[in-house]
C-alpha cells in the first residue's frame, strides 16, 4: 500500500523550485552542486509546509526533464533527501516527502507559537497583538451580566443572536450603508465566514481570484476548499489595485469568486481609494462574480488618513459584494467573532448551509462583542489598539532601517503588517535561518501563488522598544546566514525576556 496520500507534478514542483534557485546569491556566498542546491529546495518547500508531508514527488526523470537537469542531479537530490529523512521511497510505489523524527510537523498556514517557546523565540509569524485590556475584562463581565436569560435556551443561533445582528446592522447603517438584521450573519472568526462563502460559492475545481500577495491563511483555505487560485498582481508600493489587470482576469477567466483586502491590505498595508472600489464591484458585476470583501483590518488605520467609503458601498443590496468583519483583528485575535454583510436570500442560503459545519457560534463571545458595541467600549479599546500597533510600527520600521539599510519597503498608514523586499536574498531561505537565531518570519512564497514573492517577507506590527530592535539585529544575523551560504557561525538563539 502507498504511504503517500497527495502528489505533486512535476512542472508545479518546478514552478515552486525556480524563484528559490534564481534569487542572486549574497557576496562571499559559495554556490552548492546542483543535486544540494535541489535538495535544499525541497527541504525549504517541505519545512514550509508548501509542499507537504506525504506528497509524492515526481519520478527522476520527469523532473529532471521539467528542470532542465540530468537524471543523475535528481537521483542525487533525492538520495541526499532520503539520507536527511525528507524523503521515503518504495520500490513501485514511488518517493515521497517526510519529517525526519523528533521533528514537528510542518504548519501549512500562519499559528502563533505556543507560550513555552516565547522566552527563546521571537514570534513575528502571527499578526496578532495581546488584548486591549481593560476592555476584555469588563466586555466578559458585562456578557456574563446577560447570559442567564440565554442559558434557558438550547444556544443554538446558526445566524448569530438577534441582539448582535442588530448590532452590527447598526453599525453599517451608521456608516451609511443601510443594513437590515437579515443581511447580517454572525460566524466564528472571518476564516469561518470566508470557509462558508467559498463552500457555498466555491466548489471544488471552481477559480477564485486573489490580489497576489493575499493573505497567506486565507489562501491556504481555499486550496484546501479545492480552488483554483487565480492571482492577480498588487499595483506598485501602496497604490491599492491594477485595474487594467482585474478587469482582464474578471472578463477573461471568470471567477465565480474574487476575494479582497481593500482596508490596509494583508500583508502589503495598501489602501484601495474610492473610484477602485468603485470600478472593482462594476467590473465584478459585470462578471456575474461575487466580491468578497475581507474588512478586517478595516478599523486599524494609524495615521491620519481619510478613509473611502466601504466596498459594499457601491452595492448596498448585496447582490455582488459579500463583506466579512471581524473582532480578532481589531479587538483581539482570542475574540472568535466575525459577521457576515450580504443580501438576505445569501445570508439564508449561508445559514441553511451551517447547519452541517459548526451549527452557530459560541454565545458568551457573541454577548461580549455586543456588550463591547453597545457600550462604546469597542472604539476606546481599538483606539487603545491603534496606539500600540502605531508604536510598534514605528519602532519596528527604525530598527529594520538601522540594521538593514538595503531591505525595501514602504510605511503603510495602517493595517498590522509590513511587505518586505530582502535585498535580493530568499524570503524561504531567511525563514529557515530566522529559526536558528530565535526569530519567527513568515517567507513571502507563503502570500503567493506558486512560487512566486521568494525575495519577500511580512513584518508584523506585534513588537516594539527593545524587543523590536532585538527581532531586528536577529533577521539581519539570519540575513547573514543566508549570505553565506548558511555557514556563519556564533549565531544562535539567545533568551530574552521583553
Amino acid at each position: 500500500m502507498a504511504q503517500w496520500t497527495s502528489a505533486v507534478g512535476a512542472a508545479q514542483l518546478a514552478r515552486l523550485l525556480k524563484s528559490q534557485q534564481e534569487r542572486p546569491a549574497g557576496p562571499g556566498a559559495r554556490r552548492p552542486p546542483a543535486y544540494r542546491a535541489l535538495a535544499d529546495g525541497v527541504r525549504l518547500l517541505v519545512l514550509e509546509g508548501r509542499v507537504p508531508v506525504a506528497a509524492r514527488l515526481p519520478a527522476e526523470r520527469e523532473l529532471a526533464l521539467s528542470l532542465s537537469v540530468s537524471r543523475t542531479t535528481v537521483a542525487a537530490a533525492y538520495e541526499a533527501l532520503r539520507a536527511e529523512g525528507f524523503l521515503e521511497s518504495r520500490r513501485g510505489a514511488g518517493s515521497w516527502t517526510a519529517v525526519p523524527a523528533g521533528n514537528p510537523v510542518p504548519a501549512r498556514g500562519l499559528e502563533p507559537l505556543p507560550p513555552e517557546t516565547l522566552g527563546s523565540m521571537i514570534d513575528l509569524g502571527c499578526a496578532a497583538l495581546p488584548a486591549p485590556e481593560p476592555w476584555l475584562t469588563r466586555a466578559v463581565q458585562g456578557a456574563l451580566e446577560e447570559l442567564p436569560p440565554y442559558a434557558h435556551t438550547h444556544g443554538d443561533y446558526p445566524a448569530g443572536l438577534p441582539a448582535l445582528r442588530a448590532m452590527i446592522a447598526e453599525r453599517y447603517s451608521a456608516r451609511g450603508i443601510p443594513t437590515m438584521p437579515e443581511q447580517i450573519m454572525v460566524t466564528t472568526g472571518a476564516m469561518g465566514a470566508i470557509d462558508a462563502i467559498c463552500h457555498l460559492f466555491g466548489g471544488r475545481g471552481e477559480r477564485i481570484a486573489v490580489e497576489s500577495p493575499s493573505y497567506a491563511n486565507i489562501l491556504q483555505l481555499m486550496r484546501e476548499a479545492g480552488a483554483r487560485l487565480v492571482p492577480v498582481a498588487m499595483a506598485d508600493g501602496l497604490a491599492g489595485w491594477d485595474m487594467d489587470r482585474w478587469r482582464q482576469v474578471l472578463r477573461d477567466a471568470a471567477p465565480r469568486i474574487a476575494y479582497v483586502v481593500a482596508d490596509f491590505h494583508n500583508p502589503t498595508g495598501a489602501l484601495a481609494d474610492d473610484d477602485q472600489r468603485r470600478r472593482l464591484v462594476e467590473a465584478a458585476r459585470s462578471a456575474g462574480t461575487v466580491l468578497v470583501a475581507d474588512e478586517t483590518m478595516s478599523e486599524l488605520w494609524l495615521d491620519d488618513v481619510r478613509m473611502p467609503r466601504p466596498v459594499c458601498g457601491f452595492d448596498p443590496g448585496g447582490s455582488t459584494v459579500i463583506t466579512v468583519g471581524s473582532a480578532s483583528k481589531a479587538f483581539w485575535a482570542g475574540m472568535r467573532i466575525g459577521w457576515v454583510r450580504a443580501a438576505p436570500d445569501v445570508i439564508r442560503s449561508l445559514v441553511a448551509a451551517r447547519a452541517y459545519a459548526d451549527l452557530g457560534t459560541p454565545v458568551l463571545e457573541q454577548l461580549a462583542v455586543n456588550w463591547l458595541f453597545s457600550t462604546g467600549g469597542w472604539e476606546q479599546a481599538v483606539e487603545l489598539r491603534r496606539r500600540q500597533a502605531r508604536g510598534n510600527r514605528d519602532d519596528l520600521v527604525a530598527a529594520v532601517r538601522r540594521e538593514l539599510p538595503a531591505w525595501e519597503f514602504s510605511v503603510p498608514e495602517g493595517g498590522l503588517t509590513l511587505w518586505v523586499r530582502a535585498g535580493g536574498l530568499s524570503g524561504s531561505r531567511l525563514a529557515e535561518a530566522g529559526e536558528r537565531v530565535g526569530l519567527r518570519v513568515p517567507s513571502g512564497p507563503r502570500f503567493g501563488v506558486d512560487g512566486a514573492f521568494e525575495g519577500y517577507v511580512r513584518l508584523p506590527f506585534t513588537v516594539g522598544g527593545a524587543v523590536a530592535d532585538e527581532a531586528a539585529m536577529r533577521l539581519a544575523a539570519a540575513a547573514r546566514i543566508v549570505e553565506s551560504g548558511g555557514t556563519a557561525g556564533g549565531e544562535g538563539p539567545r533568551t530574552f525576556v521583553a
